[in-house]
């Protein structure tokens, strides 16, 4: 009963001994604040930087395996052909849809002047592999692409340049000698900034009208898809071995897949993480240096009423408790203020992001449990950093304290 009656009044003596002094309080308090504030913006800058990177590259193609023909001393046998992409649809496990593409540059004539367009030959599978969007109208269906149907999808820009003041499905788009229908306005779901297929004036239209343009039906990429992404690796191996089967022993070819980027990504967020945690702790280790130096100036300067509580019986745990609570007063309230500041950034950039045209998904996300480790990790701080000071007054001698002046 005694000991709690001297904690009760060792947290009110240390809420008046920081009421009187506020301006010294508020002033410790500040290295806390922003200390605190550091560990739940850096968690949060990380963690929305490594869904953006991670999401970027996921969003270009979900387990995307990915083989070309290296371009050195080729020959038209070492091509990758339709005949390849059935072979790895059907002997290599795990692979769940597949795809080929050819892209060839050409000129086009665009209300009076001259664009060039990447015109891109695609089979079926290729919107649901590269997670196209279509933004109006619809996709190749499957006997367009087999009866080498004159129709295509234009990229949104190409689209706005072709058609600026009316809808483009439907309508007419001359490419060379043949004239395509409009059954489509899309975009990637992930901007490749032109290091895909699809730059930002394409037209896609069935891979047979190649042959047309270029008198051969060989990709220039071949796709597949896994089924998880612990497959990825086996039917990268697959895919190569599909293709240096069924062509001379000279020929080499490029697969890969974005399993490695994106774990490189992941490694690259961690160890921000962990680089920006190091700076927000430094920040904190300052404030409890800031904390220890203020008390003990406080102890120094409150000697005597330190010497007088002790003459009239306050036991030395009473003295070490009332310095330790303002220590934790400090430090607690700190933490407080630095996580209410460092929640409520991203709190408001994501309302701010309501107002503009992003896509939905785009979000800052904030861990609250960087928010309990910030509270908890500035607590503790202001209470190590407490403990030597309040271990000195609670040390002093009543006699000794009396007499100081």
């Amino acid at each position: 009963m005694q000991s709690g009656f001297w904690q009760a009044e060792s947290w009110k003596l240390a809420l008046d001994a920081l009421r009187g002094n506020k301006l010294r309080a508020m002033l410790t308090m500040l290295g806390v604040i922003i200390g605190s504030a550091c560990i739940v913006l850096v968690v949060t800058v990380a963690l929305a930087g490594r869904r953006y990177i991670v999401g970027q590259i996921e969003g270009i193609g979900s387990n995307l395996v990915y083989a070309e023909l290296t371009r050195h001393g080729v020959s038209k046998s070492d091509e990758i052909t339709p005949a390849d992409l059935e072979a790895v649809r059907q002997n290599v496990p795990g692979v769940i849809e597949t795809a080929g593409t050819r892209d060839i540059s050409m000129t086009v004539t665009l209300n009076g002047r001259e664009h060039l367009v990447s015109l891109v030959g695609v089979t079926q599978g290729f919107q649901k592999i590269r997670n196209l969007v279509i933004l109006r109208g619809r996709y190749f269906e499957p006997d367009e692409i087999a009866g080498r149907n004159k129709v295509c999808l234009l990229t949104e820009s190409l689209a706005s340049r072709a058609f600026p003041f009316e809808d483009p499905v439907g309508k007419q788009f001359r490419m060379g000698e043949i004239y395509f229908t409009v059954i489509g306005v899309f975009r990637e779901r992930v901007a490749t900034f032109g290091q895909s297929e699809i730059v930002k004036d394409s037209a896609i239209v069935p891979f047979p009208l190649i042959k047309d343009y270029q008198g051969n039906d060989a990709f220039g990429t071949l796709y597949a898809q896994a089924d998880s992404a612990e497959d990825v690796p086996a039917v990268t191996r697959g895919v190569a071995e599909v293709l240096q089967s069924r062509h001379r022993l000279g020929a080499q070819y490029s697969v890969q897949n974005l399993a490695s980027i994106l774990e490189a990504a992941r490694d690259i967020a961690l160890a921000l993480s962990v680089v920006l945690v190091g700076v927000a702790a430094i920040a904190l280790a300052i404030s409890g240096v800031g904390i220890m130096n203020i008390m003990l100036v406080t102890v120094t300067e409150r000697t005597r009423e330190i010497g007088i509580r002790k003459a009239v019986g306050a036991r030395q745990d009473a003295i070490l408790w009332q310095f330790l609570m303002e220590a934790l007063i400090i430090s607690g309230t700190g933490a407080l203020a630095g996580i209410l500041i460092a929640t409520s950034i991203p709190l408001m950039v994501n309302f701010l992001l309501g107002f503009f045209e992003v896509p939905s998904d785009v979000h800052i996300p904030i861990s609250w449990l960087s928010v309990v480790l910030a509270f908890v990790v500035s607590c503790s701080t202001g209470l190590l950093f407490g403990y030597l000071p309040a271990n000195r007054a609670a040390k002093l001698h009543p006699t000794d304290s009396l007499r100081y002046e």
